[in-house]
């Protein structure tokens, strides 16, 4: 029973470690630790697969464990009774409940990132500039939310989409409301950082 529970753990921190890039920039923000939390553990996004089928792998056979027949044959060494709650399948149930839903966070996180649509007025359309921030350490969709919410936190920003494929981020702004220097410095803040800009 014991090692069924050590598999448990190890199954559910296999689960938090193939998610960790993704659940970081939103427990920052929550918490308004700052952006520069958002890329400390982009480096573990390439073994996520890994991450996951190893965590498959635990509770699949804790499972197996759980509910294979039980040998007919009485031991002295064969606790008695009705199990501990930890120990039971009920809790097992759970924690691959739990265990399912934090790996599978990725696709739910922007749930948690604020609306950043806000209404700007632009007077004069020719102090609009565009401008492309090509953007290192990206390595998964989630990566995009943190660098999006950050730009959008300046004022004079209308429109803003970044790529984590394309690697960069595609800003439209009032110029006379903020400047290139200023949103390359939002970005910069997320961890993630500017390698090269082009106006358009």
């Amino acid at each position: 029973m014991k090692t069924n529970n050590k598999l448990v753990g190890v199954g559910f921190l296999t689960a938090i470690a193939a998610s960790l890039c993704c659940i970081t920039p939103v427990l920052a923000i929550i918490t308004g630790l700052g952006g520069s939390l958002a890329s400390t553990f982009s480096w573990l996004d390439p073994f996520r697969p890994y991450f996951i089928g190893l965590t498959v792998l635990v509770f699949g056979f804790a499972w197996y464990q759980k509910l294979r027949p039980k040998n007919k044959m009485s031991c002295d060494c064969e606790p008695s009774g009705k199990p501990k709650f930890i120990q039971s399948k009920f809790f097992l149930a759970i924690m691959t409940v739990f265990t399912a839903l934090i790996m599978a966070f990725p696709l739910y996180s922007t749930i948690f990132y604020p609306k950043s649509a806000k209404q700007v007025i632009v007077v004069d359309k020719s102090g609009i500039q565009n401008v492309e921030f090509k953007i290192g350490g990206m390595t998964c969709s989630d990566c995009e939310n943190p660098i999006h919410h950050e730009i959008n936190k300046l004022s004079g920003i209308i429109k803003s989409s970044v790529s984590f494929e394309d690697g960069n981020a595609i800003v439209a702004f009032d110029k006379s409301k903020t400047d290139i220097t200023e949103i390359e410095k939002a970005v910069n803040s997320t961890g993630y950082k500017v390698k090269s800009k082009k106006v358009k």
